[in-house]
């Protein structure tokens, strides 16, 4: 349901979320290595992410990526959005071209309800939410 593309920016995301600061910026090729993604991938994927505010960043000797708290109350939905666009986590679960409410295909009522569950889930829960659930020890991110 999530691409490869919002799965490494919900990890990049996190991953700052959890070792980065206003005071402790982090650099690319710091979050790269411990996320297991390409430098120049996570450099792709975190620019549009800093346009739109869930992620900060500044440049210069001291810059790098951080999340300050306004960034931390984004929703995960919000992250996906902006790497994917909501139309994707739409679209038909057999990649049928013309399934919609009116013409569905044989899984699309079966799943339209765990689906509007998840993306309810995916609009609800913010990044410091996540991140509350690892520090507490009841999720891990193996970074």
């Amino acid at each position: 349901m999530l691409s490869n593309s919002s799965k490494y920016a919900i990890k990049a995301v996190l991953f700052l979320a959890l070792n980065a600061s206003e005071k402790k910026k982090v650099m690319v090729k710091d979050i790269s290595k411990p996320i297991n993604v390409p430098q120049a991938y996570i450099a792709k994927l975190l620019q549009p992410l800093v346009k739109e505010d869930i992620v900060s960043s500044s440049r210069g000797p001291r810059g790098g990526f951080y999340l300050d708290e306004n960034n931390m109350n984004h929703s995960i939905m919000s992250i996906v959005n902006v790497i994917d666009g909501e139309k994707r986590l739409k679209s038909c679960l057999m990649s049928l071209k013309k399934c919609n409410e009116e013409k569905p295909c044989p899984l699309h009522n079966e799943l339209s309800a765990s689906r509007a569950q998840i993306l309810n889930n995916l609009k609800s829960r913010t990044i410091k939410d996540l991140i509350k659930e690892v520090e507490a020890g009841n999720a891990f991110l193996p970074l």
